[in-house]
């Protein structure tokens, strides 16, 4: 496992998108549109819906902000599956590497957020390797202890950084996120990064990570926590992420649990277009609960006007609506008949 996965970490760094296809020296690995299409992919459940997706992400805001305290919150509704905010939560263990603190510190801190309500699938650990180390190792070592785990928290990121590399360039900074990302396409799960802004101001807070534009380029997106005033309970959580909608969650601290509680949210409301082909395959499952078979038969049984592989290309595509929004469970399968197709209803898929 160790040598597939610094394998996969060195391909990451050279060209993002190879993690599952390494680079051949001699030749691209090229697909074709139809052979693309001809591949089902299945869709990783999101930790927080519609707040913290598989992946890695920057948490940045200034020092001494409240970043750590909201870290702990995350960590704690995610290890208890409890909701947070009015989002839906599914349960996972949870790491935090908590490297800038001491375990009296976070005693103290889990004490004064959540009084002795444990939650016992959340882990702390304030020492780690660094990435030039045995740090991917150590939290792979970690996952392969807790197969469950879906969230694990790097604060901060300078304390896991290359020794000696402080100096701020486009391709250190790649790098570093590279290797972190890779990890997470590898595993599934999500990974907070905490960082810090720089002083200077800017109209796009998310130009204010410290850092180089590498840092949130090569991430899947970014949290940025940031105040009007410096002093104040109120605060402004900005998401911006390849897989997700922009948001602006406004916050306010409460006095005396330190606890982040959000006062309002902006959100760009995204909704996909209705598709009758997916309202069809639903209808049927939804009736039926579970069938297998040719594409050709499952044309005839949604009385279709598609060629059979058509209807195979739009499931394949479309699998992760199906499964988020009409909780059916589809898979596409080749076998020596030929094109085969599963479908499940599964009403309590999370």
């Amino acid at each position: 496992m160790e040598n597939q996965l610094d394998r996969i970490i060195t391909d990451e760094i050279s060209n993002i998108t190879s993690i599952y296809n390494p680079i051949d020296d001699k030749n691209l690995q090229a697909v074709s549109m139809t052979e693309l299409y001809d591949q089902s992919f299945q869709k990783r459940p999101p930790i927080i819906d519609g707040l913290i997706l598989p992946g890695a992400y920057i948490f940045a805001g200034a020092p001494k902000l409240g970043k750590s305290f909201l870290m702990m919150q995350i960590a704690y509704h995610v290890a208890t599956g409890t909701d947070m905010w009015g989002y839906h939560v599914r349960k996972g263990t949870v790491l935090y590497l908590a490297l800038e603190d001491d375990l009296r510190r976070l005693q103290e801190r889990l004490f004064r957020m959540f009084g002795t309500e444990c939650a016992d699938d959340l882990y702390l650990a304030t020492r780690s390797d660094t990435l030039e180390g045995n740090l991917i190792n150590q939290m792979e070592s970690f996952r392969d202890d807790h197969p469950d785990t879906s969230l694990i928290i790097i604060d901060t990121l300078q304390k896991v950084k290359e020794q000696g590399n402080d100096k701020y360039s486009y391709a250190n900074d790649y790098e570093t996120i590279g290797k972190l990302k890779a990890f997470t396409d590898f595993t599934g799960i999500s990974l907070l990064i905490v960082h810090h802004t720089r002083k200077q101001q800017s109209d796009d807070h998310f130009e204010m990570i410290s850092g180089t534009t590498a840092i949130h380029g090569a991430a899947d997106g970014a949290f940025i926590l940031h105040k009007d005033k410096r002093v104040g309970s109120e605060a402004i959580l900005e998401i911006s992420g390849r897989d997700q909608i922009d948001q602006k969650l406004y916050l306010n601290r409460n006095a005396e649990t330190l606890i982040w509680e959000i006062t309002k949210a902006e959100a760009e409301e995204i909704t996909p277009p209705a598709d009758p082909i997916l309202e069809k395959v639903a209808a049927f499952t939804n009736k039926f609960f579970c069938w297998e078979g040719s594409p050709s038969e499952f044309v005839k049984l949604l009385d279709l006007d598609m060629a059979p592989n058509k209807l195979t290309m739009h499931l394949n595509v479309n699998l992760g609506r199906l499964a988020q929004e009409y909780n059916v469970e589809y898979k596409s399968m080749r076998t020596h008949d030929g094109r085969r197709i599963r479908v499940i209803y599964d009403p309590w898929n999370p």
